[in-house]
Parts: structure tokens; C-alpha cells; sequence
């Protein structure tokens, strides 16, 4: 039994639902997202709450859905509050700047890495003295800013001995002792 494909999913004010047969579109203060459902999963609005359900109890079915219920969820909040990623640059020399949808970034390479950003993304970028440089995202769509952290990630992984590299503002990173520490 699904535990959270049960769960209704509460529709805030000034959120429209429309579904029509396996398309789902959520519309909002922040954006428009949809996603199709299929899998015979059914999706149905009741008294402000939007219901999924399941034909049977078979293992594909009870796995679609759960995971369509968190689509759907996401997209209400995507929508309506929208998503906020936060990540830092260390390291001596490590700087960000965004121009529109292009963020540039300055790792340590002997170029410059020049990122253009969906339009769905919004980017900034802050630089204050003595602190490690920032960079903040923003989107209604979870997945896609969740993807684009990843591929900024992928330029300079954090690494366990220096701790430098591009992280998560509240990320911990499990460091190393190198090899001095155990050399007797």
C-alpha cells in the first residue's frame, strides 16, 4: 500500500488544475508546468485537494503511483512558492557572475566556463568580501533545477582533502586527513 501515492494534495489559492485524460497542468503565480500520467494511474480534483489513484494492487502499478502523486505535488508547489537552490564556490580565485541567462564561472582552469541557462531558471550570483562566492537558483520546476545544479556541480566537485570545489550552501563535505596524519 502506497503511503504516499494516499495522500491528497491541497491546491493553494490562486493554483488552477486542469486535467484532461493524462495530461495534468498546473498553473500559478510563478509558472505553467505539465506532465502526462499514464500507466493507469487516474488523477481527479475534488473540493480543492487533487486525488491520484491505482487500478490494482500490482508492484508497477503501487510504484507509478507514488512517484506520479510527487510529480504532481511538485508541480502544485513548484507553482506556487517555487524552488530555491543555493551554491557556494571555495576555493582562492573561485568567482561567478551571471549576465541575463549566462552564468560565467571561474574555477581555476585556464578558461573561463560560460553556462546558458533555461529560461525557466532564474540566476544570481553574490560576491562579498572575505566570504565564499554565491550562486542562487530559482524555478518552478524541481527537476530541472536539480539537473542544472548538477551539470554547474560537475565543473569542480567538492574534494575531501582541501574541501574545495563547488557545494550546497548547507552541504557537508567529509574530509580526509592526507597522508601525514597516519605516518608513523
Amino acid at each position: 500500500m502506497s503511503r504516499i501515492g494516499n495522500l491528497p494534495i491541497h491546491i493553494p489559492a490562486g493554483v488552477t488544475v486542469t486535467i484532461a485524460g493524462e495530461q495534468v497542468t498546473v498553473k500559478g503565480p510563478k509558472g505553467e508546468l505539465s506532465q502526462k500520467v499514464s500507466g493507469g494511474i487516474t488523477v481527479e480534483q475534488a473540493e480543492g485537494q487533487i486525488l491520484v489513484k491505482r487500478p490494482t494492487d500490482d508492484i508497477e502499478h503501487r510504484a507509478l503511483h507514488g512517484l506520479y502523486r510527487a510529480l504532481v505535488h511538485n508541480m502544485v508547489v513548484g507553482v506556487s512558492t517555487g524552488y530555491k537552490k543555493e551554491m557556494e564556490l571555495v576555493g582562492v580565485g573561485y568567482r561567478a557572475e551571471s549576465n541575463g541567462q549566462v552564468l560565467n564561472l571561474t574555477l581555476g582552469y585556464s578558461h573561463s566556463i560560460y553556462l546558458k541557462l533555461p529560461k525557466e531558471v532564474k540566476v544570481e550570483t553574490k560576491s562579498e568580501r572575505n566570504k565564499n562566492p554565491l550562486i542562487i537558483l530559482e524555478s518552478c520546476d524541481k527537476q530541472l533545477l536539480g539537473q542544472i545544479c548538477a551539470k554547474i556541480r560537475t565543473f569542480r566537485k567538492p574534494e575531501p582533502y582541501k574541501g574545495k570545489g563547488i557545494r550546497f550552501v548547507d552541504e557537508v563535505v567529509r574530509r580526509k586527513s592526507g597522508k601525514s596524519a597516519g605516518a608513523k
